[in-house]
């Protein structure tokens, strides 16, 4: 008796939840048929920024995400024109690949999220692109450069930064051919990213003649990597590589140069953060170079200005994915608003909005050209050479 009285007042619940969520369906779909810039009225879009912003890799999503903010911001005023407030929904998935499709999942549950500002690193974007793709959810990263991103076929993975077969490849040819190395130690950190940029390297050495005398796994987040230092130190390489990202590769270096070793130290765009500085200590960082897929924003006046005037309007200092932050966001902000405009002046669907962000194929970012393949990677996408000195980030140029 108590479980029938119980069934029928949940029964009571659910209808009355049922008519209310009707209730506000028909609100929304009023609003949105009203919306625009005479009607005083605005439809919610939220974009949202998805990275690491705690953890070890932090420094990648927080300064992605103040990119992709302060763009947001300068186009706000636009869309409230056109009847939409758009919103930022700032993400954290730890630069792990099971909290991405956490994270994944819960933006897909909300149905004002229009795209994806994201993943900033490989593991995280593989897996929660698989969750975007079921919903037709655009995603732009910044920084996402494995390979293996854009190769699976997911129609919704956008990225305007280098893969890292190009980074790779590229930083092996400027190793031969610009720093005269004949032999090299490779070692990764077994993480999608390390890993996949280390086995492109690899592969352009052999290519090119450049003796590998070791190849090697290490653990990330280990304090001790004497034991592959050892077999380094015995092999005599003129110059070690490391895939991996920089609070690894500063422990890895800070032990290299204690064990003696006194060549050069190379990887890819992990290592840009100060503090690998900080971990391997400045002296020791001196003959690390390292490729980026971001090219040096201060290098022009035209960056000078823009980096003075974000820095006085957020209050953050430009970090190593500000820049691409800022692009990607205003990548998806071009194809939302094109997407608006083909679906006269109304709320786009996820999908439409997909379309427009993939049609993108002249659009001039602030710091990059964006035009995508049909896998979404950027065919104008470049990649450029760094260096440590005297404990200060060197800008070598453009990797040829």
């Amino acid at each position: 008796m108590k479980k029938q009285k119980s069934f029928a007042f949940l029964a009571t619940v659910l209808a009355l939840g049922t008519a209310l969520a009707g209730c506000g369906q028909q609100q929304s779909s009023d609003s949105g048929s009203n919306s625009g810039s005479n009607s005083g009225s605005l439809q919610k879009l939220v974009i949202a920024s998805v990275g690491p912003l705690s953890g070890q890799y932090s420094d990648y999503g927080s300064t992605a995400k103040a990119g992709a903010e302060y763009a947001l911001k300068q186009r706000q005023e636009d869309f409230k024109k056109l009847g939409f407030d758009v919103q930022l929904l700032a993400q954290d998935d730890q630069a792990d690949p099971k909290q991405g499709v956490a994270v994944a999942q819960m933006l897909i549950s909300n149905p004002d999220v229009i795209g994806v500002v994201g993943h900033v690193t490989t593991g995280a974007s593989i897996t929660a692109s698989a969750q975007y793709e079921q919903e037709k959810l655009v995603m732009v990263s910044p920084s996402s450069t494995g390979a293996n991103l854009t190769e699976e076929g997911k129609q919704v993975v956008h990225r305007i930064c280098a893969r890292d077969d190009m980074q790779g490849s590229k930083a092996a040819i400027y190793a031969k051919n610009q720093l005269g190395v004949k032999s090299a130690y490779i070692v990764h950190d077994k993480q999608a990213y390390g890993q996949g940029l280390a086995d492109e390297v690899k592969k352009q050495f052999e290519k090119d003649g450049v003796q590998v005398v070791g190849y090697e796994g290490i653990t990330a987040g280990e304090k001790d990597y004497s034991a592959v230092i050892n077999q380094i130190i015995a092999a005599k390489p003129e110059m070690i590589y490391f895939g991996g990202y920089y609070s690894d590769a500063g422990v890895l270096i800070k032990q290299l140069r204690e064990k003696g070793f006194k060549g050069i130290v190379m990887g890819g765009d992990g290592y840009d953060s100060a503090d690998l500085v900080k971990i391997a200590g400045a002296d020791n960082a001196n003959n690390v170079v390292f490729t980026s897929v971001v090219g040096d924003i201060g290098a022009t006046e035209e960056g000078k200005k823009w980096i003075s005037e974000f820095e006085q309007a957020t209050g953050n200092k430009v970090g190593i994915f500000t820049s691409f932050g800022y692009d990607s966001m205003n990548v998806l902000l071009h194809g939302l608003e094109e997407a608006i405009k083909a679906n006269n002046g109304q709320k786009p669907t996820r999908e439409q909005v997909l379309e427009h962000v993939h049609k993108i194929k002249d659009f001039q970012g602030q710091f990059v050209k964006v035009g995508f393949d049909d896998k979404g990677d950027n065919e104008y996408a470049s990649v450029y050479v760094y260096k440590y000195e005297n404990g200060q980030k060197v800008y070598v140029g453009e990797a040829q």
